[in-house]
Order: C-alpha cells, then structure tokens, then sequence
C-alpha cells in the first residue's frame, strides 16, 4: 500500500477528530466544515509528503492548523463569532444545558488563536502538552503557559473562581 492510499484510509475515522478540532479553531459551523473541506483536499493532494512512520492524526492536525491559519490571515481580520443556534454543539460537554454550551462557546470563540489552538489539541483532543508542542513547534513551556492564560481567560469569562 503506498503512501496515498494509506492516507486515504487513514482519513475517514480521522473524521469526527478532525471536525472536532476545526470547530474549536473557528468557532461557527460553517466555517468549521469549510475548514474540514480545505483540509482534506490538502491532505488528499498532498498525500506522497505524509511519511508512514509519522502519525497520520499529527500530520492532518497541522494542515488543519496552518489552513485557518491562512484563512484568519485572508480575511485580514481577527474571527468574530456570529452566535447561531447550533454554536452550542462545538462544545465538549454534552451534559450542559444549552445555554451553558453556548456560554463556553462564546468564551472559546474570544481567546485568542493560539490559545484557542492548545485548548483544542489539549484540552479537546486530549494531547499531551509535548505533542501540542510538537505539532505546533514551539517549546513545550509555550504550550503551558498558552493553556494557563486560555483557562484563566475561560473561567474569568465564565465567572468561575481560578
């Protein structure tokens, strides 16, 4: 099996991760299944650079990265959150009444890009704060201290005591 259709496979239980991931990046749906597009296009396009012995998750993770990257860069602005209805889904906690989902939702859309990446990978994904690092490359006490401000600006937003 070469490389392109390992990836291929590779891609469909990467599926629900992936969406995941993009809508804790972008914040609404629709961007988020935008972004969900654009990276498997690239990843489909771009399928002989993935090396075997490299995590395809990894891999796939840092093209959905750069993509909105590029896409905040494209748009010339930092995202605003247009709050829909469905803006309560993106959150992980499925036992929340709606308007705490919606809640989470909004301080997630505030933080930051960076920030909002590391409380994805981590806090979302369930990364280690090496992989995140990793992934991200940058040193992992960048990621430390990223997550610390996310979690303090989260629960000042939320109203929880730190």
């Amino acid at each position: 099996m070469n490389a392109s259709d390992a990836v291929r496979e590779g891609l469909i239980p990467l599926l629900p991760r992936l969406r995941r991931l993009a809508r804790a990046l972008a914040g609404q749906v629709a961007d988020a299944d935008d972004l969900v597009q654009i990276v498997l296009e690239r990843a489909l396009a771009r399928a002989a650079q993935w090396r075997p012995d490299a995590a395809l998750d990894k891999w796939v993770f840092a093209i959905a990265r750069n993509a909105w990257r590029d896409e905040l860069r494209a748009r010339g602005r930092t995202q605003h959150l247009f709050a829909p209805e469905e803006a309560g889904e993106m959150a992980a906690d499925r036992t929340a009444q709606p308007a705490q989902q919606l809640e989470l939702a909004l301080a997630l859309a505030a933080l930051p890009p960076d920030h909002r990446e590391v409380v994805a990978l981590v806090l979302v994904e369930g990364m280690s704060y090496g992989e995140a690092a990793e992934l991200l490359e940058v040193p992992v006490g960048t990621v430390t201290s990223r997550l610390a401000r996310a979690r303090a600006t989260l629960q000042a937003h939320l109203g929880k005591d730190a």
